[in-house]
């Protein structure tokens, strides 16, 4: 088998690098400039593109199993990505009760570009690392040969990929922020930055653990964790799929302000909590700020009355 060729997708490499005026921060001096990785490309925008490109490369063709939420945008990228590439994709959903329900908009979107949509319960689902588990996932889902990616996309060559990130932001500003879910994408983002600047990640999820999964994801790639980068905690509205009132009032503001739609899982939170940190005093005035747009709005986004 080939590696696919990835250039014909002719993603928007380097993603544009944009600055936007809002009085909430330039009043405290603060320049923020936004990093529209969600232009990179339409069906595998932002991080996404990122995390997947050395993986599609050392799959070489395989089918690709990999794992995720019933609103996963990896489980889109993945499905995606088969489509456009021309190989098998299979999604092991977390939920088994999820399989005798119509699909939602995110599970239908994975359906209609091809991918094969394995539903397990949620026991197993917290297992799936032990190599144990994950051998009988592939043996009851009839995919011992597929290339497996972890969910969220998040392992050595996904971080690896990162790091062009921190390399296109390179003395473009002092602090880089991001919205982290499984940590990939900041592990590869600050092991690409310059001497000075800091990366900043805001979870999504909540529980805490996400420094450790960075560092572990950092030494896996490169040996050893670095030191430029920190999590605030405080912006996850709950958790995963999770809003609060003040978020969404913060995130419908900020479509009306600036005619830009935020997607809401992810790009929302970081923005709210950069909107949040300036207005603490976080950042000294003459701080250049950049907010990585890792995604544009879903199918989640259409109904999100259900959740």
């Amino acid at each position: 088998m080939t590696a696919p060729d990835l250039a014909a997708l002719q993603p928007r490499l380097p993603s544009p690098l944009r600055p936007l005026a809002d009085e909430r921060f330039t009043r405290r001096g603060v320049t923020l400039l936004l990093k529209r990785d969600d232009l990179i490309h339409e069906a595998l925008p932002g991080n996404k593109w990122r995390k997947l490109a050395l993986n599609l490369r050392a799959a070489r063709g395989r089918p690709l199993l990999t794992f995720g939420g019933a609103y996963s945008n990896h489980l889109r990228a993945v499905a995606a990505a088969g489509r456009l590439l021309g190989f098998p994709t299979i999604g092991v959903v977390r939920g088994d009760e999820l399989a005798d329900r119509p699909l939602n908009p995110s599970l239908a979107q994975c359906a209609a570009d091809g991918m094969r949509l394995v539903f397990i319960d949620r026991s197993t689902y917290r297992q799936k690392h032990h190599p144990g588990t994950l051998a009988r996932i592939l043996a009851e889902a009839r995919a011992q040969d597929s290339y497996v990616v972890p969910e969220g996309g998040s392992n050595s060559l996904a971080v690896q990929g990162c790091t062009d990130l921190g390399h296109e932001l390179r003395d473009a500003a002092d602090v880089v922020a991001i919205a982290c879910g499984t940590g990939g994408t900041l592990a590869g983002l600050a092991a690409g930055l310059a001497p000075g600047q800091e990366a900043l990640g805001f979870p999504v999820l909540k529980g805490g653990f996400l420094a450790t999964d960075i560092r572990r994801l950092q030494t896996g790639a490169f040996g050893a964790p670095t030191a430029n980068w920190r999590l605030d905690d405080r912006f996850h509205a709950g958790g995963y799929a999770r809003t609060t009132p003040e978020l969404d009032a913060f995130a419908d503001d900020f479509e009306q302000r600036h005619a830009l739609p935020l997607e809401r899982l992810y790009v929302a939170k970081l923005l709210h909590g950069l909107s949040t940190l300036t207005e603490e005093g976080a950042f000294p005035p003459g701080t250049r700020l950049a907010a990585v747009i890792t995604g544009r709005p879903g199918p989640e986004a259409l109904d999100r009355s259900s959740r």
